[in-house]
């Protein structure tokens, strides 16, 4: 048996590096080019190392074609950059889709649950703004009545401060008894809550050229909001709301409550009382006629829609369905028992909350729960949207409904006492989980 050959011996020039294969011509012009056997080195020259035939192989593999002037490749020369980015390819791209989900995942993350990462992580979350505003205006109105909770929930809901807690706790390690005016004032989105209450202890932050009624104000806020930005002395304006004969209003009325619109008037100074009032309540009107409601149903459609108003949150679509429950009880038979009726004839303005003999008072005659049918008049000062629901209601089968979320306006209907039962206690939690949620029952 003859011997092996040494394989390593043939292919391997002295320093051990394997000895290129002749590469092979491409075809030109469909034929195929002769490569001569090559031929061995000249004496005395050394044979060339494995580096050496390899960039010889290369410059043969990429050349110049004499006939056509283009340039020729290998196809054993491009094949190892091909093989290289097809690996890239493969490999690199799943990481790319890997890393790009992962970055979807932590931004929705970080979005949704900040405040529960930062729990987890032990980061401190910030409560508080820094400066005295972003320069965007923001109008805040505060009510007579108004306490430390009141005014620090208007400033968060209003983007004045970043929490309720930053007003409300800065009020409260102060020890504050600042007196805070009835009135508008001019504030800016996103002050410290220090900045924010230095402006509204300002009075010159006080807004005296412009008259802003909003949505759901009651009568006697409005008259004060009235005296504070026109100047007018209280009483004479209240002298002048007093005067129904003047304002043409329906027999029924029993007074302006629901007849002002809500809504921001340019004002020059030189207004008395009368004429303030008599702008807001032609503007009323003229809502009414636009909308289609008739003179003789003007007291009919302005108490619903007060209160819906009342009744209802942030959410726009839940109040038609408010107004169906309303009138789907009215339609049956069943008393409305809204508890916002019954406060508001107690004279408890701000807020919805009633006890059992409240409710029980039949002399009450804004009470629901003992008297039948709508309340003697509106309970606030309903705006464009509540009006067009009362007008408009959605069609439905409710027969209850309860907010469970004063601060989101989440709202439950059902058709049947049980459910409604568990969704106001959902309501009573609800309130009585913090400060923040107190201040809005």
């Amino acid at each position: 048996m003859a011997d092996e050959p040494n394989w390593e011996d043939i292919f391997t020039d002295q320093s051990g590096e394997s000895e290129p294969q002749p590469a092979r011509a491409s075809a030109s012009h469909g034929t195929e080019d002769q490569v001569p056997a090559e031929q061995p080195a000249p004496a005395g020259e050394q044979p060339m190392t494995r580096r050496e035939a390899r960039e010889a192989h290369e410059s043969r593999a990429s050349r110049r074609s004499p006939d056509s002037g283009t340039t020729v490749v290998d196809s054993d020369a491009s094949e190892s950059p091909r093989r290289k980015r097809r690996l890239l390819l493969i490999i690199g791209l799943p990481l790319l889709i890997i890393a790009l989900a992962g970055a979807a995942v932590t931004a929705y993350a970080w979005a949704n649950y900040e405040d529960k990462i930062r729990e987890v992580l032990g980061w401190e979350l910030p409560n508080d703004y820094t400066g005295t505003g972003n320069g965007e205006e923001v109008v805040v109105t505060v009510n007579s009545g108004d306490i430390g909770s009141d005014i620090a929930r208007s400033l968060h809901v209003a983007g004045v401060t970043m929490t309720f807690d930053a007003f409300y706790d800065l009020l409260v390690a102060q020890e504050s008894d600042a007196a805070f005016f009835p009135g508008n004032y001019s504030l800016q989105k996103e002050m410290s809550a220090q900045s924010a209450l230095d402006a509204l202890l300002d009075p010159e932050n006080k807004v005296t050229d412009r008259l802003l009624i909003t949505e759901g104000t009651t009568l006697p806020d409005a008259l004060e909001i009235i005296s504070e930005t026109t100047g007018i002395a209280l009483e004479d304006v209240q002298a002048a709301a007093d005067d129904l004969a003047y304002f043409g209003l329906p027999a029924e009325a029993i007074s302006l409550e629901g007849y002002l619109f809500p809504a921001t008037y340019e004002l020059d100074g030189g207004q008395d009382p009368y004429v303030v009032l008599d702008l807001m309540v032609n503007t009323m009107y003229e809502k009414l006629d636009a909308a289609g409601v008739a003179v003789e149903d003007r007291y009919r459609i302005l108490t619903m829609a007060a209160l819906v108003q009342r009744e209802a949150g942030p959410n726009t679509e839940d109040f038609y369905k408010i107004a169906r429950v309303f009138y789907n009880r009215l339609d049956q038979g069943i008393l409305l028992q809204s508890d916002a009726t019954v406060a508001y004839g107690t004279g408890n303005l701000h807020t919805v909350w009633t006890t059992d003999s409240e409710r029980a008072d039949a002399s009450n005659p804004y009470n629901t729960y003992a008297n039948p049918g709508l309340p003697v008049g509106p309970i606030g000062l309903p705006g464009e949207l509540a009006i067009d629901s009362a007008i408009n209601p959605v069609a439905g089968d409710w027969l209850f409904f309860v907010p469970i979320n004063l601060a989101t306006g989440e709202t439950v209907f059902t058709t049947n006492v049980d459910d409604h039962e568990a969704a106001a206690q959902q309501l009573r939690d609800w309130c009585a989980a913090s400060d923040e949620n107190g201040s809005y029952c």
